[in-house]
Order: C-alpha cells, then sequence, then structure tokens
C-alpha cells in the first residue's frame, strides 16, 4: 500500500514537472488528433500561430504526417488570424491513439532572408550577364515579388519628375501596356504621388496604409482597375541611387499584413542598388556605342574616301577618255579603256560590299541571331508594353554567315513593325525552328485580321521586302491572317550547312 501511493506521489510530479516544461518551452508543441485537428497545444506553441490555446483547439492543423525517421524536419505554411503567412518547420510522432505529436517553430524570417539573399545573388548575376537594360530589370521585378511578401513591383527609371516616367520593369499587375498614359493621367488630375517624393528626397517613403486613400481618392480614378488587380495594401518607395545621384525609384506593393520590416527595407535597398547599378551600365555603354559609332562613321568616311570615291573620280576620268577614243574610233585605246574602267568598277563594288558588312546590327554580329532577335524584341516590349515572347529550339544550326542571318533578322524586325503599326495586338510570339529541309522563322500575333485593319495588307513595301529577302536564298514566304485569330507572318529558307549562294 506505501509503494503504490509511493509511486503514484512519484508518477504525479513527473507528469507535473512534464507539464511544465511543456509550457515553458520557447518552441511550439502540440497534439494532433486522428483526423489531423489541433487537440492540445502549448502556449508558446500558440503565440507562434498567433491565437491563444483555446481558438486552436478543433482546428485544423497544417502538419503533414509523413512515413520515415521522427527526426527529419518538414516544412509547413500556416496563415494566422490576421492574414499573415508563416513558415514552420516541425518534427512529427506518431502517438498510440492514432494522434501525433509535434514539435514546430517559426522559420519565416529566416527563409525569407534566404530567398531575398537568393533574389539578391540572382539580381546580380543578372546585372553582370545581360546587356539588355529592360531584360534585366524586368527579371529583378520578379526577383522581388519572389520574396513571399510582396505582391507586385514596379521598376521606373526617373530623369525629371515633371516628364513622362519610364517603366524598365514591372511584375504582378498583369499586362498594363498603357499604365505610364494612366499615371499621366492621374498626376494631371491633382494626384499624390508618394515615389516621386522619395526620388526627390534621395530616401524611402513608407505608407501603411496606401491602396485605401488610392482607391478612395477620385484623381487616382483612371489607375483604379490595375491598382486592384494585386492583393496589397502597404507601400513602399525606394530610390535607386548610384554615384551620387537618384536615377529612379523601385515601388514595392505589400501584401495585407505583410507590414514592411527593418528587414524587408534593407532587401529592397540591396535590389535598388543593383538595379541602379545596371541602369548606369547601360548608360555608359551606351555613351561608349555612341563614341564608337561616331568614330566607326569617321572612320569609313576616311576609307570611302580613300578607296571607292578615289575609284570612282578615276572611273569618271576612264568615261571621259572612252568617249573621246569613240569618238576617234580608236578600238585598240577603246580596248584598253574598257578593261580598266571594268577592273576599277570591281575594286569599288568589293569595297562597298565591305563598307556595307561592317554596317551590320551590332548584337547580330556579337550574340547571333538568336539573341539579336530577343534584344530588338525585348526593346519593343519596354517601348510598347507589347507581350513578346521568342522561342528558339536549342539545338537549331544557323548557318550561312551573317549576310543569311542579317535577312532573317531584318524580315523579322520588319514584321514586328507591322504589328506595332497596324496590328493592335497584345500579344506576338517569334519562333525560329528548324522544319527540315527549312529553317522557319515566323512572327505570329493575336491583332487585327486583314478585314479589320486594310493596312496589314497595304504595307506592300514591307511585305515586298519580306519576300525578296526570304526569296533571295531559295526560301518560301508567306503573309496572312491565322487559322484562329490574328495575323501569321512566315519565312522558310532552305536549311543548308556551309555558305549559302551569293
Amino acid at each position: 500500500m506505501h509503494q503504490r501511493w509511493a509511486g503514484t506521489v512519484a508518477e504525479d510530479a513527473l507528469r507535473r514537472a512534464a507539464q511544465t516544461l511543456v509550457e515553458v518551452s520557447a518552441d511550439g508543441l502540440a497534439v494532433v488528433d486522428g483526423a489531423g485537428r489541433f487537440a492540445g497545444l502549448n502556449h508558446s506553441g500558440a503565440a507562434l500561430l498567433g491565437a491563444a490555446p483555446e481558438d486552436l483547439l478543433g482546428r485544423p492543423a497544417p502538419f503533414a504526417r509523413h512515413p520515415g525517421p521522427d527526426r527529419v524536419l518538414h516544412t509547413a505554411t500556416w496563415t494566422a488570424p490576421g492574414g499573415r503567412a508563416q513558415d514552420l518547420e516541425y518534427r512529427i510522432l506518431p502517438l498510440p491513439d492514432g494522434g501525433h505529436a509535434v514539435w514546430f517553430r517559426d522559420v519565416t524570417t529566416v527563409r525569407r532572408q534566404q530567398r531575398r539573399l537568393t533574389a539578391i545573388a540572382r539580381a546580380a548575376s543578372r546585372v553582370a550577364e545581360a546587356y539588355s537594360l529592360p531584360v534585366t530589370l524586368e527579371a529583378v521585378a520578379q526577383e522581388i515579388v519572389r520574396t513571399a511578401n510582396i505582391a507586385a513591383v514596379q521598376i521606373l527609371s526617373v530623369e525629371d519628375p515633371s516628364a513622362e516616367l519610364r517603366i524598365l520593369g514591372m511584375a504582378g499587375f498583369g499586362t498594363a501596356p498603357d499604365f505610364v498614359a494612366r499615371l499621366s493621367a492621374c498626376r494631371r488630375r491633382g494626384a499624390h504621388v508618394r515615389f516621386l517624393d522619395a526620388f526627390l528626397s534621395g530616401e524611402p517613403v513608407v505608407d501603411l496604409r496606401r491602396k485605401p486613400l488610392i482607391m478612395s481618392d477620385p484623381a487616382w480614378a483612371p489607375l483604379k482597375e490595375i491598382m486592384d488587380r494585386p492583393d496589397w495594401d502597404a507601400f513602399v518607395s525606394m530610390p535607386m541611387s548610384v554615384r551620387g545621384r537618384t536615377v529612379g525609384v523601385i515601388n514595392a506593393y505589400y501584401r495585407p499584413g505583410e507590414d514592411p520590416c527593418p528587414d524587408s527595407l534593407a532587401f529592397l535597398e540591396a535590389m535598388a542598388d543593383q538595379a541602379a547599378v545596371a541602369i548606369d551600365m547601360a548608360a555608359l555603354l551606351a555613351q561608349t556605342r555612341t563614341q564608337a559609332q561616331s568614330d566607326e562613321r569617321r572612320r569609313l568616311a576616311r576609307d570611302l574616301h580613300d578607296s571607292v570615291v578615289q575609284q570612282l573620280f578615276s572611273m569618271r576620268m576612264q568615261a571621259k577618255a572612252l568617249r573621246r577614243r569613240l569618238d576617234r574610233a580608236d578600238a585598240v585605246g577603246v580596248r584598253g579603256a574598257v578593261e580598266e574602267l571594268a577592273e576599277l568598277s570591281a575594286g569599288a563594288l568589293a569595297d562597298l560590299r565591305l563598307l556595307v558588312f561592317e554596317l551590320r546590327p551590332l548584337d547580330l554580329a556579337e550574340h547571333g541571331l538568336v539573341a539579336a532577335i530577343e534584344a530588338h524584341a525585348a526593346s519593343l516590349r519596354a517601348r510598347t508594353g507589347l507581350a513578346i515572347e521568342v522561342h528558339a529550339e536549342a539545338d537549331v544550326h544557323i548557318g550561312g554567315g551573317l549576310d543569311f542571318q542579317e535577312d532573317l533578322y531584318r524580315i523579322t524586325s520588319e514584321a514586328l513593325h507591322n504589328v506595332v503599326k497596324h496590328a493592335n495586338a497584345t500579344t506576338v510570339e517569334v519562333s525560329i525552328a528548324a522544319e527540315t529541309p527549312d529553317l522557319v522563322v515566323q512572327v505570329r500575333d493575336d491583332g487585327a485580321s486583314a478585314s479589320q485593319s486594310p493596312d496589314r495588307t497595304r504595307e506592300r513595301l514591307g511585305l515586298l521586302s519580306m519576300r525578296e529577302r526570304t526569296e533571295r536564298w531559295g526560301g518560301h514566304f508567306e503573309a496572312g491572317p491565322s487559322a484562329d485569330r490574328g495575323w501569321v507572318v512566315r519565312a522558310a529558307v532552305p536549311l543548308l550547312d556551309g555558305e549559302y549562294p551569293p
């Protein structure tokens, strides 16, 4: 009897000690029943989940049951009552009654910091590798949105706050090609544009209740439909500064309940630094290219004067001498003059071909046909808002030299020009593929048909130019309405090895 009583006292003491340990633990400890609902929870765990223990009992738990070792760490996502998304790390252990015991902790901050560091690294890599500014900053915008607590992003270049702005990257708003025009309309109506405050001051602007203010202000009417697309509440405008001057801003729109914390602001500042470097590099590259182009023009002018102009002058003098000899019926002299004239014209033609060869698109000569088309598409995408996708088979072989590639590039750029000018399209797909025995370049849009836009068939000069370039290589050219909607331009040229015919 005494021994049983002593044993009961000891067991009660152990239970009380265990209960105390559970309650004082800083980590979350929970019991989940066989139906996957909370059956018990310590106060630390309830606090981690953002509610009182009694409010969580009976609610579905986020912890999935996994076969395998008990020590393996798993991850789950939990949405707190306030709407904040949390990343949880947990271990789960089966209990005899069919339920499970769970240890868990909140790793949201750690995970987000890891995602932010990864995004910064990827953005830095983009800045270092890409040679197209819109492509680079579009990727930076996408990286920012991937950090989970930010619903949408804009990257804007600002040179003069009173002038029209330029969007270099945007994510989370869907297709909005007229965003700048709508924003200008809002400014004319007197809307208070907070990101201009960030640009002028060079300091971040944080507004925790920005969306309700915009949606209730009549001055923002032209933009309300676009601004209401993402689910957001708080707003941060982070200035982009480089070499002592502010070149633009990054606007971040935070999901409800995800107020910008110091870590998030530090992340935005790092991304703004990367974007500013990209803009500065693009400006320096443009200056370098302008100087290089100026130097190249001067060199070409010298070459034209030293070779072609001198030869053409000699040809003119020979033609005059030939006319005099014809007047005197000097057959021997005429033959010699004709031969010399032929040699001079051949030399002039060769020199002209060499100079024209040097005037090809820079991207084409440096990076090849696919990269040149992608750069041109990115430029049009940034300027017009048109969604242009370029698809090229990874193993397609594009031979034939620069003459051949330049004609395919000109066909594609002319087709895209016609889409922008006449089609009223929203999307364009450019494909480059080998369809034995041809290499096929195709531009397909979802715009107006010929009956809706007669100018599509009246653009005879552009169509004739594309057809001539295709047929120059023994190819076949087609342009006309698509089977479902829009317009298709298709150039198919023989896929041959080695050099194509002159």
